[in-house]
């Protein structure tokens, strides 16, 4: 049974910095692909940032420069630093894999950016 459990969010002035954690277990975290999603209120959830099984990264573009996205094979763990933060940041944030043909999402972590 695959699970994932965030960590790490909460509430930050606009500027700040918060550090996301995502820890996976019930499956094999370095062969797999991460990816962070967020949903704010009223709207869709969308993508934020993925990283490869090799440390590749991408990130959407109203994250980009801002947010860095890491893993820790040996802690099956990935990351979401965030960096000047704004409050258009906020949201309830998602850790995503997928594994052996299906999805799997963790419960989430709320950030509140604080204008």
């Amino acid at each position: 049974q695959v699970q994932l459990v965030e960590s790490g969010g909460g509430l930050v002035q606009a500027g700040g910095s918060l550090k996301l954690s995502c820890t996976a277990s019930g499956m094999p975290f370095r062969d797999n692909v991460m990816v962070w999603y967020r949903q704010a209120p009223g709207n869709q959830r969308e993508w934020v940032a993925r990283i490869g099984i090799y440390g590749g990264t991408d990130y959407a573009d109203s994250v980009k420069g801002r947010f860095t996205i890491s893993r820790d094979n040996a802690k099956n763990t990935v990351y979401l630093q965030m960096n000047n933060l704004k409050p258009e940041d906020t949201a309830t944030f998602y850790c995503n894999t997928y594994y052996g043909g299906r999805t799997y999402w963790g419960q989430g972590t709320q950030v509140t950016v604080s204008s």
